[in-house]
């Protein structure tokens, strides 16, 4: 149904996939919106369906962020502008979107996370922020102008009390004006900012998993509770009079490090299924949202 035009497998690998930006223009000529804005809106209404909606103006306060399910007197209440609508994992809910998910086979397909479409009208956007993660922002109606900042940004100031991970400051080194076929691949902590021109903005987002070392870590440890690997407790080495009793010495550091280590090497036999159930987890998420798609 779909194919990537104006695209170089091999080139984009080596030269682009979690190194730099690329922006591909007319990558699949003649795509449009397998879904309008008004059946988006009725998605995110569904019990299961995961969906945000963010309004930057017009709201209780600035930057105002709530989840769905929502109700349909939510939408009919919305400002003119400056919002966005967003439903995650739409593919699952879309099977036809299938197929555009699997264009990007060329990367290990359990490394692929879901694909979430946003709807925003004139000026909707969620702010510039930073994804921890690598995305292919596909334009799918309308326009959208990108801003990105090329170097990588590790510990960006964010504008404190939000429930949105905002930078505080945002200064772009290169923009884009994208439309319907257009896509830009983003790899992660290119600090972004995706703003709607005009009504009618879709945007399909096809982010990856990556998760944060305590979430390998969690799951470790629950499969190797399971296997009573963990049950293990602390026995002293041979002990000497000589020491003091209020010393902790690295003797002993050590030993609680090879206790560790010993747990590891024994639960070797368990690293497929802890990585399988790690990366079929949908529900890996930050404490503050930091949103992938505009």
């Amino acid at each position: 149904m779909w194919e990537l035009s104006n695209f170089d497998i091999d080139d984009f690998l080596a030269n682009y996939w979690q190194k730099k930006p690329l922006l591909i223009r007319q990558a699949l000529p003649g795509f449009s919106t397998v879904l309008s804005p008004e059946e988006l809106a009725g998605l995110a209404c569904e019990e299961g369906v995961h969906s945000r909606l963010v309004i930057e103006k017009d709201a209780e306060k600035p930057w105002q962020l709530s989840y769905g399910p929502f109700t349909e007197d939510i939408f009919t209440s919305l400002p003119e502008s400056h919002y966005s609508l967003l439903v995650s994992e739409c593919e699952k809910w879309i099977p036809e979107l299938q197929e555009l998910v699997d264009l990007f086979n060329f990367i290990p397909r359990w490394r692929i996370d879901d694909l979430m479409i946003s709807y925003a009208p004139e000026h909707g956007s969620v702010g510039p922020h930073v994804d921890e993660y690598d995305v292919f922002l596909i334009q799918a109606s309308g326009q959208r102008h990108w801003s990105i900042q090329n170097s990588i940004s590790t510990d960006p100031a964010l504008i404190p009390a939000l429930d949105l991970a905002i930078m505080q400051e945002f200064s772009a080194d290169q923009d884009w004006v994208l439309k319907p076929g257009d896509i830009l691949y983003l790899p992660p902590r290119i600090a972004h900012h995706g703003v709607a021109v005009g009504d009618g903005c879709m945007t399909y987002s096809v982010g990856f998993r990556a998760p944060a070392v305590s979430d390998i870590m969690d799951s470790f440890l629950l499969e190797a509770s399971e296997q009573h690997l963990t049950d293990t407790r602390y026995y002293d080495p041979p002990l000497g009079r000589d020491r003091n009793p209020a010393e902790i010495r690295d003797s002993d550091i050590q030993h609680f490090r090879a206790l560790v280590s010993k747990m590891f090497e024994a639960s070797s036999d368990l690293w497929p299924d802890i990585v399988g159930k790690l990366v079929s987890d949908s529900s890996l998420s930050d404490d503050v949202e930091s949103v992938e798609c505009d």
